[in-house]
């Protein structure tokens, strides 16, 4: 019936077309009504050519014509392609999508792993939408397999290729870190294209060597209002720097944080954000840069208790700095959580500061040995209090957490404050009360 009915539609097009251009040849053809026959000295009709504003009306009424006839063509082929929206026996098919929501694309930035393809699949697998979430492979490095399998996918990707693949003049001093000025200038060229070119409002970006939870789209749907909406925000981040198994509760999967740390791995920002950093994007090592106080300007990232992206790119620029210890053990969210059906209010600044504080120092200080070796009694949460940097360090890296700091916040951190599970009981790890700010000394 559906075929019969296409094949309907069809022959009714092309004789709608085809009748349409012999009207246009038979108006071309006839003679327009300026033109008069006048008996000449001999008794013969002679014809009067018409003038050249005759023959320039009767060529814009050709144009006229063959305009209208290219809008009618199109009125027929979006009937025909959306027939199967209003067609009573197609009611319980899948119904194309007119987005009524924002578009959040997801950038992908890809060099030289052909395992982008499991990075790939996963965002394909997980999507809700491909109106919603359009998928943008930005490609540096010129390298064939990876094109193809970037290209194997079709137009389920755009596949966008960094066109300035030269080296880069660094001091001499920094010529082995050639790979992280190309990523910087990479990342510049990239979120230009999304920005400025293609003219989005946000965007995520991932890594190739990222895999993605079930519930990673769902998880920025959430959060993109708060983050338009609370200016003490600058980002989103998927990842928690201290969630390998053991470090966080199981049990928590929609629990979100405001961290002071620029996270990356899986980050969503605004138009207007890249247009205030865009301009003095640093030369190399972009990440660190974003994580000075003068691109954070004391703002926050929301991150999960559990990560909603999981690395599983051990080779790289980093050569594996932080892989084999950390970050191969990263748990990575399996439960769906409805965040758009969830009250994220709570993650305001003003409502989060105080009661973030209120339950940090108000929960009983332990020592560390009481910690380390499983001595705590009660359910919890407690607070382990540190003082210095070096107690900092001592204290976090024997308790399994990263210990870096960089400009003086602790990787996860909120006002100093690095949150954890130890042996199944909620850890605060934090500075003494009174915290104000943060010693950029301490890196």
């Amino acid at each position: 019936m559906l075929r019969k009915r296409g094949s309907v539609i069809f022959c009714g097009t092309f004789l709608f077309v085809t009748w349409n251009a012999i009207l246009v040849l038979l108006l071309w053809g006839r003679p327009p009504s300026s033109q008069t026959e006048e008996p000449g000295g001999g008794g013969e009709k002679v014809v009067v050519r018409p003038t050249n504003d005759a023959v320039g009306a009767v060529l814009r009424m050709a144009d006229a014509f063959e305009a209208e006839l290219e809008r009618q063509k199109k009125i027929l082929v979006d009937i025909q392609y959306h027939q199967s929206l209003w067609d009573p026996s197609n009611k319980d098919r899948p119904k194309a999508v007119f987005p009524s929501q924002p578009v959040i694309p997801i950038l992908v930035i890809a060099c030289n792993r052909v395992t982008v393809r499991r990075c790939l699949d996963k965002l394909l697998e997980h999507r809700p939408s491909a109106e919603l979430y359009p998928i943008i492979v930005s490609q540096d490095c010129g390298h064939a397999d990876t094109a193809e399998v970037i290209k194997s996918y079709g137009n389920k990707v755009t596949h966008l290729k960094q066109p300035d693949l030269s080296d880069i003049p660094v001091q001499p001093g920094h010529k082995k870190f050639q790979g992280y000025y190309k990523i910087s200038r990479h990342y510049r060229w990239a979120l230009n294209q999304v920005f400025k070119t293609l003219s989005h409002s946000s965007v995520v970006i991932v890594e190739d060597d990222l895999e993605v939870a079930p519930d990673f789209f769902e998880y920025f749907r959430a959060l993109l209002p708060l983050l338009q909406s609370d200016p003490s925000l600058w980002c989103v981040s998927a990842w928690n720097d201290n969630g390998r198994d053991g470090y966080v509760d199981p049990g928590k999967a929609n629990l979100l944080y405001r961290t002071d740390f620029f996270p990356g791995l899986g980050w969503m920002i605004r138009k207007e954000l890249w247009e205030e950093l865009e301009p003095k994007w640093p030369a190399s090592f972009w990440d660190d840069w974003m994580r000075q106080p003068d691109q954070r300007r004391n703002r926050a990232c929301i991150r999960p208790e559990i990560s909603r992206t999981l690395t599983f790119g051990r080779q790289g620029v980093s050569l594996g700095q932080f892989y084999d210890k950390y970050l191969r053990y990263i748990k990575l969210n399996t439960e769906f959580v409805p965040f758009t059906k969830i009250d994220l209010s709570y993650l305001k600044e003003e409502i989060y500061r105080e009661n973030f504080k209120k339950e940090v120092y108000s929960a009983p200080v332990v020592t560390y040995e009481d910690v380390k070796q499983g001595q705590l009694k009660g359910q919890g949460p407690y607070r382990l209090q540190y003082s210095t940097k070096d107690s900092f360090k001592v204290m976090a890296k024997n308790l399994g957490i990263m210990d870096d700091l960089k400009s003086g916040v602790p990787r996860a951190g909120y006002r100093g404050v690095v949150s954890f599970i130890s042996r199944g009981r909620r850890i605060y790890l934090a500075p003494p009360p009174g915290w104000t700010q943060y010693d950029t000394t301490w890196s």
